[in-house]
């Protein structure tokens, strides 16, 4: 699949949303440890849902369900998949 529109956060997209991973704006530290857990740049995941108050997110990725809080998902950009 190929990706559309501009990077923007993965925080805040809408359940549902089915999003490319173009980059990341995160330390180096979180970034790795992203990366490590499959975030890798060209990967498709949807966002499953959000915690009640918003934090964490809860993302499928790779055939499994990933958590991040809202400050990691901030810096990753992603790309509207079609």
């Amino acid at each position: 699949m190929t990706a559309t529109n501009a990077p923007t956060p993965l925080a805040g997209q809408p359940v549902g949303q089915r999003v490319e991973i173009s980059g990341f704006t995160l330390p180096e530290g979180v970034r790795l440890r992203l990366l490590e857990m499959g975030l890798t740049e060209g990967i498709e995941c949807r966002v499953v849902r959000y915690a009640p108050l918003g934090d964490p997110m809860e993302v499928q990725v790779r055939g499994y369900f990933l958590s991040l809080r809202t400050a990691e998902a901030e810096g990753v950009l992603v790309a509207t998949a079609d």
